[in-house]
Formats: structure tokens, sequence, C-alpha cells
């Protein structure tokens, strides 16, 4: 008896060893142009901080316009030799894709006029309607394509700005690199893109936070809207309370109408978007914020396994708030 009792307090104790968790590690630096926040079970005791860093330094030499030298930089300035890597690739066939379904509401050769506006890293803003107008001529999908790896463009005046869908991949290649180091919990969160796979260190799943839309909340996390659980999801929030300046008593946001040139101008003050990737949840809460709530719940149901949180206001400037079913089973707290 005594034996058999021995026997089921080592099997336990085996088993409590097995269960047991590693050690977190968490991660944080600068990439982009922002921040980055990284937590992951170290189970195989191995720290992959400047591996991380050398993955978001080849990333931004592919995709990074703020820098001269980048692939995406060269194929702007029209330089004949450049070819498109795998991550190009990749982040233009999406852009392409969520281009066609938003009807062109994302549009990544929007670069000439964001940077008009002043929210690229281009010269003085001049958005005067009749050079916004100008620019227009180069904005459309149908005015580059890829053949191969060699970006063909209608005219050298298209530029390509993926900043409104890179970020979200950023997050995506991070957690294929924790995938193929067999990594099964862990947190990425890139300038506020997140995805989060497994438990956290207490064993629960990852909880992350929505900020409330408010203008002058810089800080993120500072005050929040809601707190949505993720179980191996990813999420992006997209809005126009923090990149925006004001003129002659007008707001203007940085989120640009690819049909208009001008600043969208609905009551959408924020789109949050779960679904499996980063960079679809990227792009989508760009496409939301172009779109509004009206023509975003039009679009809604012809999308698969996407989640939405919008925060808007209405008539007397309320703030208000539309989930999707989906999304209802993710809020573990609503402002």
């Amino acid at each position: 008896m005594k034996f058999i009792l021995l026997s089921i307090v080592a099997i336990l104790l085996l088993a409590s060893c097995q269960t047991k968790k590693s050690e977190y590690v968490k991660i944080s630096g600068f990439a982009q142009g922002t921040t980055y926040n990284i937590t992951y079970e170290n189970s195989s005791n191995e720290y992959y901080a400047q591996a991380i860093d050398s993955i978001l330094k080849a990333f931004d030499k592919s995709l990074s316009s703020y820098d001269s030298t980048s692939i995406i930089s060269r194929i702007n300035n029209d330089d004949p030799q450049i070819e498109a890597d795998d991550w190009f690739v990749e982040v233009f066939k999406k852009s392409a894709e969520v281009n066609v379904i938003s009807g062109g509401a994302f549009d990544i050769t929007v670069g000439p006029v964001v940077r008009a506006w002043g929210f690229g890293n281009g010269p003085v803003a001049k958005h005067d309607s009749a050079y916004i107008d100008s620019l227009l001529q180069y904005v459309g999908m149908d005015k580059v394509k890829l053949e191969g790896r060699k970006v063909v463009k209608k005219s050298p005046g298209v530029k390509i700005d993926v900043n409104a869908i890179a970020q979200g991949y950023s997050v995506d290649v991070v957690c294929d690199f924790f995938k193929s180091k067999g990594i099964k919990n862990y947190l990425v969160e890139i300038g506020g893109e997140v995805r989060g796979k497994g438990t956290n260190a207490k064993d629960k799943f990852w909880h992350i936070g929505i900020d409330k839309p408010a203008d002058g909340n810089m800080d993120p996390g500072n005050e929040l809207q809601a707190i949505i659980e993720i179980n191996n999801k990813s999420l992006a929030t997209s809005g126009n309370y923090r990149k925006f300046f004001v003129e002659d008593g007008i707001k203007y946001s940085h989120t640009i109408d690819p049909k208009t040139g001008f600043p969208a101008r609905n009551t959408l003050l924020s789109a949050t978007v779960v679904c499996d990737d980063c960079m679809t949840a990227d792009a989508y809460a760009t496409t939301f914020m172009v779109l509004g709530v009206e023509k975003s719940m039009e679009l809604l149901p012809k999308l698969q396994d996407i989640e939405v949180y919008f925060v808007y206001s209405n008539q007397q400037g309320e703030y208000k708030v539309f989930f999707s079913e989906g999304m209802k089973k993710m809020i573990v707290a609503d402002k």
C-alpha cells in the first residue's frame, strides 16, 4: 500500500514538473520609428533579443520608406536593378486583395497624397485642392503590378506606401520566428499592433487594452476603452485621435481617403480588428477608418473570421460603441 501511495505521489510530482511553466522573457526596443515589446516563454533557455532586433532591422531594409536604401524606397525611386523580396511580395499581394474587397478604400499607392498632407517623410505639407487633384492621377492599385519580382509602375509618379500594413506584418514575421524555434507562448507588440499565442506566465490568455479615442490621449494604456482577451489571435487598432492637425478650425486626420485625396471625414473614431494574422488586422483597421461606421458594417458580412470593435460619435458628440458577435465573447472589460 505504501508503495502504491509513493508511486502516486511520484507521478503527481512528475506531472507537476512537466506542466510547470518556464521563465518568461521580456524584450523591448525600437523599430520602424516606433517601439516594440515582446514577451515569450523561454522553455529552451534561449535569449532572442539580438536575433529579433536583427530581423526587424532587415525588415526595415525591405519595407521602410524612411530608409532611402530600402527595397521599397529604391522601387519608388525607379531603380532598374532592384527586385522585390519575399516580404515585399507578401505585403503587395495582401494589399491588392484588401484593395479589391474594400472597393479601393485601402490603397498603398496613396503615399504621395499622405506626404502632401504632412503625415509622411516628405517635405513641408502642401495640400491645396489643386495640388491634391494633381496627385490623384498617381493613386490606384491599377497603376502598379508585380511581374515576378519586378514592380511595374505606369508612371514614375506612382509611389508605394505600406505603413498601413507593414507594421502588422512585422508582428507576424517575429511570430514566425518564434514558431520556427518551437516557442508556444508569446505576445508580440510592435507600435500597438499585437499577436498573442498560448498563455502568459499566469497561465491565462493574453489581455489587450483598447485605448479610448480621445484627442490628447497620447500615452498608450493610460485611458482604456475596453480590454480584449485574445487566444491565438492578432489585434490591430487604427484611429484619428493621435495623428492629426487642426488648420483654420478644421481637424485633419492622418487617414487619407484614396478616392478623394483628403483625410477621411466620418464619425468613426477608432477601429479595432481581431483576426488570425496581424497583417490582415492592420490593413482592415485602416480600411474601416476610411469607410466609416455604416459602410464598414456593410462590408463585414463579406469578410470571414474578422471581428471588430468600433468607437464612433453620434450627432451629439457622444461616444458610441459597436462590436461584432465574435468580439463580444472576447471583451473582459468595457467602459
